[in-house]
């Protein structure tokens, strides 16, 4: 277990945390959710001990052992994988550093000998003999088998690091984990695994993710950052969420008596606790769920931009011929005589272990890159808009405002239509003056996204659309892409948009590109 007491927080001139009281209890795993900047990651640090509050406590339960995966990828860059993954129980990696070096001594005492006796009692208390073996197989459930665990850390790749230190963060069955943005850069079989260990982690967890699919998954709670305050609610993310909306329609709705909102509130979440994603928690929960009055539900200062893209024309049946595209980047062979076809009304998920070769074919695409070999048709009723994964030298040097900057892609060139779109990204007011090069990752997002908005395009190529962004700006542009009638080519790690946006999916890595008519999740079911 883990708590807080009276926490506050000031950081850079913005009250992050006032007087926050919480509990985090065992069997629970807590998805920490909050807008961009809402301090997500400052309260996990907070609890982990990394920085210091300035005002209020932490408390854990005694003799508890606290794990963190860590951020730092190259904090391990001279240690072997294997002796990473054991670092992540300090107590039994410091007995077995403290064994390792009595029994080298050249002089070995009788009170080495004690001193040794004892410390083989504490590593076998702490299943120390088990240690190497744990850690192996925690690697290899992320899709790191036995040829990793000598490799030296520095000579491995940023995503296979990745993979490593979140195996050191769950080795040795820690009381409490503390996941940040865990699924980051993991592949679909790594992540499936971390769903399945998580679901079967009996201690407390408490995860910042932006991956919808991943919270609604693995999560029994939600910890919800707003006003400066963290408040929890029973069930997963979907849960939240919809309650949410209902109980702020509910208010908003001035003809209904307080009795029959409560009423209808209460017969939804009767409906939706039983899809926990624990089924051993779904009784408790339940008890808890029924318990809860109108005024218990969330009402949030979070606002959603709103994404809507309107094509200019309808396109005719072409859309899109690839034919024998080969690329070769830096000597190594990218794209490997590549073909495929699109028709009308394709939303097309492109997936490649690497993915500098979905780039480089979205750079093709986009008219950006030039083939070595091979040819791009594009359909002659086809316009097409371009979300790039790098989108820098689109705000460089930084000497448009906002409004100027969107003006130069749009028709209308009218101020008042304008600000609107950019209102409707969320830049409203004086945010509407800022100059480009001063935006955040998120921002810069969003405003590519009002870039393709005002083009009018039928074709939308969208690589990586949910980076950088927080979970409103997500379902938003989830949202968007669904209701879009023109075709969509994208690349996304996220689960829930990938399911729901996309009708097709092309896998770069597979030889045969044209037939793979289906969902995410059917595919899925075929790798898995």
């Amino acid at each position: 277990m883990i708590s807080t007491h009276s926490i506050s927080l000031t950081f850079g001139g913005q009250k992050l945390f006032e007087d926050v009281n919480i509990k985090f209890t065992p069997g629970n795993c807590y998805g920490l959710i909050g807008a961009n900047g809402a301090g997500k990651s400052t309260f996990l640090k907070l609890l982990a001990g990394e920085i210091d509050m300035q005002k209020g406590h932490v408390a854990i339960g005694p003799g508890e052992r606290m794990s963190v995966l860590k951020q730092d990828h190259f904090a391990y860059d001279d240690h072997p994988v294997l002796e990473t993954v054991l670092m992540g129980n300090e107590a039994l990696y410091r007995i077995m550093k403290e064994k390792d070096a009595i029994y080298m001594k050249p002089d070995f005492s009788d009170a080495d000998g004690m001193q040794a006796a004892e410390l083989e009692a504490e590593f076998a208390e702490m299943d120390g003999w088990e240690a190497e073996s744990e850690a192996q197989i925690l690697l290899a459930g992320l899709g790191l088998d036995a040829s990793y665990s000598a490799r030296i850390m520095q000579a491995l790749k940023g995503s296979e690091k990745i993979k490593v230190l979140l195996a050191q963060a769950i080795f040795g069955n820690p009381d409490i984990l503390l996941l940040d943005e865990p699924t980051n850069h993991l592949d679909i079989q790594a992540k499936d695994w971390l769903e399945h260990f998580l679901l079967k982690f009996t201690n407390t967890v408490i995860v910042v993710s932006h991956d919808r699919h991943f919270l609604n998954k693995v999560c029994t709670q939600i910890a919800d950052i707003d006003y400066g305050k963290i408040t929890t609610y029973a069930g997963n993310y979907d849960f939240w969420r919809q309650s949410s909306e209902l109980a702020q329609n509910l208010r908003n709705n001035q003809n209904k008596k307080a009795e029959e909102k409560a009423k209808d509130l209460k017969a939804f979440i009767a409906r939706f606790s039983a899809n926990a994603s624990k089924s051993k928690q779904a009784t408790s929960r339940q008890k808890q769920l029924e318990k809860l009055e109108l005024g218990d539900m969330p009402v949030s200062t979070r606002k959603y931009p709103y994404i809507h893209f309107e094509p200019a024309r309808e396109t005719g049946k072409d859309i899109l011929t690839v034919a024998g595209l080969s690329k070769t980047i830096a000597g190594k062979l990218v794209l490997d005589n590549i073909s495929f076809t699109l028709g009308k009304g394709d939303k097309t998920i492109f997936l490649a272990n690497n993915e500098v070769v979905t780039t480089t074919l979205f750079k093709i695409l986009a008219g950006e890159l030039e083939a070595d070999k091979g040819s791009v048709t594009w359909g002659i009723t086809t316009s097409q808009s371009y979300f790039p994964k790098d989108n820098t030298k689109y705000f460089e040097p930084g000497k448009y405002n906002l409004i100027d900057w969107l003006r130069r892609y749009s028709n209308d060139q009218h101020e008042p239509y304008i600000r609107g779109l950019l209102g409707q990204m969320l830049f409203s007011g004086e945010d509407a003056f800022k100059k480009t090069n001063v935006l955040s990752g998120g921002e810069r997002v969003r405003c590519m996204f009002a870039k393709m908005m005002v083009s009018g395009a039928n074709v939308l190529m969208l690589d990586g659309p949910t980076n950088h962004l927080d979970l409103e700006s997500i379902t938003a542009i989830n949202d968007g892409l669904v209701r879009f009638k023109g075709n969509i080519l994208f690349t996304s790690h996220d689960h829930e948009f990938n399911q729901t946006v996309a009708n097709r999916v092309i896998d770069l890595d597979a030889r045969v590109l044209d037939q793979n008519f289906m969902r995410y999740d059917e595919y899925l079911g075929l790798e898995l």
